[in-house]
């Protein structure tokens, strides 16, 4: 696992071990979110106003419940100061990921996003599941190729012009020529050889590892969180890219690629996948 030809929070390439395990073949969709709520009742952090006691001095609008939304410039900029695309929105959540006035509907095929880390633990006990270590994730990305190949599928971004995942297509933030200018439904891109979906692109996806990168800072250049809305310090790995992810921004489309996000930060690309793992029969479930 990781590489030693693109970002240093990806280094040094190394072999690692993981148990055997079963994975989800796709990131958890609205549809199966939804039904986990139906069934629960849970509210998720995005829909949560936060509580004034635990942030004095916080004026009220930032206490409200919501999530960060991507929204791209209309002219190319100067800078690449993410807030100037990211903005906290009041309103915004799982079943309104571009904020108020938006729905699911039509959308039901599509990675649940607005879920912090808590959330995507919630689900996944619900489910009798966990979520993937970094190893785990990475291992099943790469989907049993060991030959160092950079993308999912091998050496070549886009093989014959062909694109085999849900990434940004252009100059970003500002020119996007993908079909899809968010998420993608379940299953529009091929998988993997282990038969896995959306390993790479669509949306980042939470793993159970803390970010740890001894002398790195963690990277927040795509999934900016605002300090604002935090709770816990606690950065945890991100694996996958997501629909943002460009040639001339963030080339994080690949199998060695990870991000460290804080646990209490909810976005409109970031949703989460499930697994298994055989663990002895002396070894208690969590």
């Amino acid at each position: 696992m990781g590489s030693n030809a693109f970002y240093l929070e990806e280094r040094p390439a190394r072999t690692a071990e993981v148990p055997p395990f079963r994975i989800d073949r796709a990131p958890v969709t609205n549809r199966q979110f939804a039904a986990f709520v139906e069934a629960t009742g849970y509210t998720t952090l995005a829909e949560t106003p936060l509580d004034p006691a635990d942030h004095p001095g916080v004026c009220e609008d930032s206490l409200a419940a919501g999530s960060l939304v991507f929204r791209p410039p209309r002219e190319p900029l100067d800078s690449e100061d993410w807030r100037q695309w990211w903005s906290f929105c009041p309103g915004a959540n799982w079943r309104h990921p571009a904020g108020p006035g938006s729905s699911i509907d039509g959308l039901e095929d599509h990675p649940v996003v607005h879920v912090a880390h808590a959330d995507a633990l919630a689900y996944a006990r619900w489910a009798g599941k966990s979520l993937p270590s970094e190893a785990m994730w990475e291992y099943a990305a790469r989907g049993g190729h060991d030959d160092r190949r950079e993308y999912a599928w091998g050496h070549e971004l886009a093989p014959g012009g062909r694109v085999l995942a849900n990434y940004w297509q252009g100059q970003f933030p500002h020119e996007n020529r993908s079909e899809y200018l968010r998420t993608s439904p379940i299953g529009t891109y091929p998988q993997n050889p282990f038969g896995l979906h959306d390993m790479i692109g669509n949306v980042w996806e939470w793993t159970s590892d803390a970010y740890v990168s001894p002398g790195m800072p963690t990277p927040s250049a795509c999934c900016g969180s605002l300090d604002a809305h935090a709770r816990r310090d606690t950065a945890i790995v991100i694996k996958g890219g997501s629909h943002l992810c460009a040639q001339n921004y963030c080339r994080r489309y690949r199998p060695a690629a990870r991000q460290g996000q804080r646990a209490d930060s909810s976005t409109s690309h970031i949703g989460f996948r499930c697994v298994i793992a055989d663990r002895p029969q002396s070894e208690e479930q969590t």
